[in-house]
Order: structure tokens, then sequence, then C-alpha cells
């Protein structure tokens, strides 16, 4: 047993005697090392870096644009204006569309016409197609008395669903609602 302790021992010292030197020459070098890697580091973020601050463009229009032009700043942008496809982006939520009809629907059974309109328009932001707002901001719009914009949305909900559980409603709230409906019944008396 005390031949294994001293082995043990000697392994140690030599290890040790091993070591020791080359963890001194690293923490010389290692302020220099970190220096040099700090250097290689910086040159890289240089070549990585954007040349576009260094040659910037001048759009500012000419000197004599505005006397030469009088109106071209009016006219571009109503040009951009009608000839964009660009429609506004709205997020597509059903559970928040859901949850508006549900309010809607609390708000119509109220009678409180004007904010079940609200919360079915607001349903069909975050769900465009959805039948049952559609349908129900339809017969909102109708109990208020803006048959123009209800016929609108009976239309659309038979566009939606032509043969859904709604359609013969839609179907019968247009026929008294369409301004035609209304010339025949006014020439029929």
């Amino acid at each position: 047993m005390h031949r294994l302790s001293l082995f043990a021992l000697s392994v140690w010292i030599v290890a040790f005697s091993w070591l020791l030197p080359r963890m001194a020459s690293s923490q010389d070098d290692s302020p220099q090392a970190s220096r040099q890697e700090d250097k290689e580091a910086t040159a890289a973020r240089a070549t990585e870096e954007s040349s576009s601050k260094d040659t910037r463009v001048d759009l500012s229009p000419p000197k004599d644009d505005e006397k030469n032009h009088p109106l071209s700043g009016a006219a571009i942008s109503d040009a951009q204006e009608s000839a964009s496809d660009v429609q506004e982006l709205h997020p597509w939520d059903p559970h928040k569309a859901a949850k508006d009809v549900e309010v809607g629907d609390y708000y119509f059974k109220r009678k409180n016409y004007k904010a079940a309109i609200e919360r079915y328009k607001h349903a069909l932001i975050y769900k465009q197609d959805d039948a049952i707002a559609t349908f129900r901001l339809a017969e909102s719009l109708d109990k208020t008395g803006n048959s123009s914009e209800a016929i609108t949305y009976y239309r659309d909900y038979l566009k939606i669903l032509p043969h859904g559980g709604y359609a013969a409603d839609a179907q019968r709230a247009l026929s008294r609602l369409s301004p035609e409906s209304k010339a025949s019944a006014a020439t029929a008396k």
C-alpha cells in the first residue's frame, strides 16, 4: 500500500512538472493571442460591412423641377394610388372572428344593432368570407334601415353559401329590399 501511494505521488509530480511550464507560457501568450484574435475579428467585420454608406445617391428633385412641372407631385401620387393593386393586409384569426360573432349576437338579441354591426364587421376583418358574420351583418343593417348596404351583404352571403342554412332568408330579404321588387309592388297597386 505504501508503494502504491509513492507511485501515485511520483505520477503527480511528473504531471505537474510537465504541465506547469506549459500553463505559464499560455498565460504569458494569452494577452497577445487575444489581441491578435481581436484584430482578426475587427478585420473580418470590416470586410463584411456594407459599403452602401459610402455611395449614397441624391434622390432630391432637380432645382427647377417645381417650376417646370408644377402639378407633377399630385399627378404622380394620384396615379400611384389608382394604379396600385396593393391591398391592406389583415391578420387571419378565425378564433377572434368567432368571438366577435358571439358578441355581435349578444348585442343583436338585445336590439343594440349598431354595436352588433360593429362586431360583425370586426369579425369580417379577421375572417373575410365568414358566412354567419356576413348574414348577421346584413340582418343588423336591415334592422337599422340601411337597406342598400344590407342588400350588399345578403348578396355576399349568397355568394359564399348559395345553398346555406340562411339562403332562403337571404333570398326573401333581397326580394323585399331590392328596388326592383319595390317598383313592381308599387305598379301592382
